[in-house]
């Protein structure tokens, strides 16, 4: 007798699959113009570290008509990598075509200086409310802020 799963359908797979490739989308999408990342960056900053071919497989499956800059993304040695079973010029010189459209360069053996063109996001800073939302208790004292002019 096939066994059941508990409480989950068959597309619940598909679904969780779809948001974990959303999340590296959006990453992907936040790549400035003449910047590059590599895969494993774009795993840990969709809050999948150790998982590169993750991001590989999410840029496979980029959907026709989503804008996505997948061209910026290159692997740990800065080259641009060759998916199994296609054609290594077509892929590679249309992806390093682009790179080189916004200025990235690429050494005589197919490598971008990650040093030079890597993307660092800025870590989000954390929210201070704001002076119309802060509220305080009637007994608390208020705090002077200091000058260091």
């Amino acid at each position: 007798m096939p066994r059941r799963s508990r409480g989950r359908s068959d597309e619940e797979p598909a679904r969780r699959a779809s948001q974990l490739y959303r999340s590296i989308w959006g990453v992907v999408a936040r790549i400035p113009r003449g910047r590059v990342a590599t895969y494993g960056q774009i795993a840990a900053l969709a809050g999948h570290p150790c998982q590169p071919r993750l991001a590989g497989y999410a840029l496979y499956s980029i959907p026709a008509g989503l804008s996505i800059p997948w061209h910026r993304v290159v692997n740990a040695r800065g080259e641009i990598s060759v998916r199994s079973g296609s054609f290594p010029d077509g892929e590679t010189s249309l992806q390093r075509a682009l790179l080189e459209r916004e200025g990235i360069q690429f050494s005589a053996r197919g490598a971008c200086d990650l040093s030079r063109y890597r993307w660092r996001p800025r870590p989000d800073s954390p929210r201070r409310p704001s002076a119309a939302r802060r509220t305080e208790s009637p007994g608390s004292p208020r705090r002077r802020r200091r000058s260091f002019l």
